[in-house]
């Protein structure tokens, strides 16, 4: 398709963008009445966060919010955040996190997120990339609604329209505080809400309804291992227990860190070798490889093999949303390290996600691993069983005493994983357990579809809101 566009045309944008999306996006815009509104500087200032090195995260300590931490639905995930020191408090106290903050995501595929701060009980600090819009003093606007708004598709576009970079999107704070939003009064505004406030309250109900996925496969293994969960829970809490050198010589590292001779995880090892004599290596259809590292010019656009790193498989999924793609030669140079379906993937390294696992279920999915994840093949057993005993805490936490590394500069290699015990039960018993999780878990599914249907409304609230201002 050939456009004409003129010099004129051009020059609108500040950078001089010459992209035709850039202009289909920008007519769309200006079709809108609500482009012609205000600006967020007139009611925002914007924060920057801070680059805080991964090898200062710690197991304990204060909260710090990176971009996988907003979530798609204007929440965010304070629960599986990254901790730093407890000093850090008084050292970055420029970079705290406030009540009525919206945090908005300034790189990577899913630029433009944002989530409204609320309800935060403990400190966090910002991490590098992510924005604060924190409301000047004086002004009347709900922070809520304004949330919403950036949400819109109208919005997402300025941000797309102004992000720049090849290999990913960017936008900087300043060019946050040039995009428009919608004039409309605070009264409009309050209203708005006090519609939306019903359906949210019905999208929180659903969501305190949901049982969580690792809740569920948890409950099923243990009913079926007869596992005292009580008791481990109360040995994890120990932190402070007599030992010997003897016990310290009893691996080939001669480690001596607490977690991997803490209580907890000797019971747990115990447990496991009294039920099973099986270890991972006794199905592994071939050994335990690891993947390929990449460098930014094999990346390709239009390529057709996905590079699967570690954050692609955070969620216990494939991900193909934020995931980048390799050329043509680089995926022939390297087609050892693809993936085939039930290809099980475990992320090697990171605090945040070393142990996470995916399945492959795809038949047809052309992809190359990446080097901080590593692949297993299994033979003469069932892949789901096997996926899901891997999400357990029994698995992982074996992943957890077995590290190595320290800060986030932690490792899991094949020659441990491979020797990690695991459950020989039949293939019908395997079958069974799969099903009743799977049923569980399905059912949980039923709930994400209503709280989504939730959402629609709230946003088909704002859609008319703000593309029909009164």
């Amino acid at each position: 398709m050939v456009n004409k566009v003129s010099f004129s045309e051009i020059a609108t944008h500040k950078n001089l963008i010459v992209s035709e999306s850039f202009f289909r996006w920008n007519k769309k815009l200006y079709q809108n009445k609500w482009f012609l509104g205000d600006r967020v500087i007139e009611y925002f200032d914007i924060l920057s966060g801070f680059a805080f090195k991964s090898t200062d995260y710690t197991e304990e300590g204060i909260s710090v919010m990176r971009i996988g931490d907003i979530l798609k639905d204007g929440s965010f995930d304070i629960d599986n955040m990254n901790k730093l020191p407890d000093d850090f408090f008084d050292i970055y106290s420029k970079y705290l996190v406030c009540e009525n903050d919206i945090a908005i995501a300034m790189t990577g595929a899913t630029i433009g997120k944002t989530a409204l701060i609320s309800n935060i009980s403990n400190p966090i600090l910002l991490n590098q990339r992510v924005g604060l819009l924190r409301l000047k003093k004086n002004i009347k606007l709900n922070t809520k609604f304004l949330q919403l708004v950036l949400c819109n598709e109208l919005f997402k576009i300025q941000i797309l329209i102004n992000s720049m970079g090849k290999s990913q999107p960017n936008i900087s704070p300043f060019d946050i505080l040039d995009l428009k939003i919608p004039r409309i009064t605070i009264t409009l505004q309050n209203e708005i809400i006090c519609l939306i406030e019903p359906i949210e309250t019905e999208i929180y109900n659903l969501k305190i309804s949901k049982q969580k996925s690792l809740d569920i496969i948890n409950k099923v293994f243990g009913e079926e291992l007869g596992f005292d969960w009580i008791e481990f829970e109360r040995l994890k809490k120990l932190k402070i227990y007599s030992s010997n050198l003897n016990e310290f010589a009893n691996n080939i590292d001669c480690r001596m860190g607490l977690k991997f001779h803490n209580l907890a995880g000797k019971y747990l090892h115990s447990f496991l070798t009294s039920k099973t004599t099986k270890r991972v290596k006794d199905f592994i259809a071939e050994p335990i490889v690891l993947g390929k590292s990449v460098s930014p010019s094999d990346y390709d656009e239009d390529g057709e093999y996905f590079y699967i790193a570690m954050s692609n498989i955070k969620t216990y999924a494939f991900d193909p949303e934020d995931c980048k793609k390799v050329s043509e030669d680089y995926a022939k140079s390297n087609i050892k390290k693809t993936v085939q379906k039930d290809d099980i993937l475990l992320a090697r390294s990171g605090e945040g996600t070393i142990g996470k696992v995916a399945l492959i279920e795809d038949e047809d999915l052309n992809a190359i691993f990446a080097d901080f994840t590593q692949r297993i093949r299994l033979t003469n057993y069932n892949t789901l069983f096997a996926y899901y005993y891997f999400r357990s805490d029994f698995f992982q936490y074996l992943v957890y005493t077995h590290k190595k590394g320290l800060g986030n500069n932690t490792n899991i290699f094949p020659s441990q994983i491979q020797e990690f015990p695991i459950p020989d039960w039949d293939e019908t018993k395997q079958s069974e357990i799969v099903e009743k999780i799977k049923t569980q878990i399905d059912a949980q599914n039923i709930i994400d579809k209503q709280i989504e249907q939730k959402q629609k409304q709230i946003n088909e609230i704002i859609k008319n809101a703000i593309t029909n201002p009164k």
